[in-house]
């Protein structure tokens, strides 16, 4: 068997055997519609409004712009063995002279949930994150109340190094919150 020297794609590099991460497309725009203005996610992603197709479509055109220009990814979890979306993961509030950024991810149909789609994806990302854009960290918020990702995250590594207490607002009141942090230990100093 014949070794190739071609370099790995982009796109190879965003992917293991359950997932492949990718840019968002023109024909994702519906789906997104329908991720973004679910009321039960709102929540977890501190949306309090609906987001509109017109907004959605102007992310979408200027998806391909640099994480240094815009200091957010965000991109399209979609099962390998069906090529179908299932969510979205991002990075947001990039911060290129302390080389840090936050992780957010859904899976926007709850069918999906639960089957490692998002496991998987944020592997994947932790890899991009570290491997290719050599950011020292990466770190999440999540509500005292929001088990499952509190589990998810710690899975793959993140670190609870705190609680911000009464932090968020909701129809209950204040909830507290957890902050995580993962740090890049392959990173020479």
């Amino acid at each position: 068997m014949a070794v190739t020297t071609e370099p790995l794609l982009w796109s190879d590099q965003l992917a293991n055997e359950i997932v492949r991460l990718r840019a968002p497309e023109p024909s994702d725009l519906e789906l997104l519609y329908a991720w973004e203005n679910n009321p039960s996610t709102w929540k977890v992603s501190n949306t309090i409004a609906p987001v509109s197709r017109y907004i959605l479509q102007q992310f979408i055109d200027n998806a391909s712009k640099d994480l240094f220009e815009v200091r957010q990814l965000r991109l399209i979890i979609e099962t390998i063995k069906e090529h179908k979306p299932v969510g979205t993961i991002e990075l947001y509030d990039f911060d290129p002279f302390h080389l840090r950024a936050g992780v957010g991810i859904l899976i926007g149909d709850t069918s999906e949930r639960r089957k490692g789609y998002a496991e998987n994806a944020l592997r994947v990302l932790i890899a991009y994150a570290f491997d290719i854009l050599c950011l020292h960290q990466v770190y999440c918020n999540i509500a005292l109340s929001n088990q499952i990702s509190l589990k998810l995250f710690t899975k793959v590594g993140f670190s609870v190094i705190g609680i911000r207490k009464e932090w968020n607002r909701n129809a209950d009141g204040w909830e507290d919150e957890y902050f995580l942090q993962l740090i890049n230990q392959k990173q020479i100093h």
